[in-house]
């Protein structure tokens, strides 16, 4: 899930962009530039740095499990 404040605060930053005599197209790139950066990241459909550490660890469990059961059944067939 995409925090808000990570789309805020990149709107923010580029609307910094946008000259301030232009108040009316600023206000409306924010309103817009949010709800197509979310949708965007939303269909990208991220993962946080901790869900993807969490996945990291439990294939590398499951790949020591494999690697040890295929000893185990290597041996039996000698």
């Amino acid at each position: 899930m995409i925090k808000a404040e990570v789309v805020e605060d990149i709107v923010n930053k580029v609307e910094q962009f946008i000259p301030e005599d232009l108040k009316t197209m600023r206000q409306d790139f924010k309103k817009n530039m949010k709800s197509i950066l979310t949708a965007s990241l939303q269909k990208a459909d991220l993962v946080t740095r901790e869900e993807f550490e969490v996945q990291k660890a439990v294939l590398a469990k499951t790949r020591a499990k494999l690697e040890a059961l295929e000893q185990q059944l290597a041996d039996l067939n000698k």
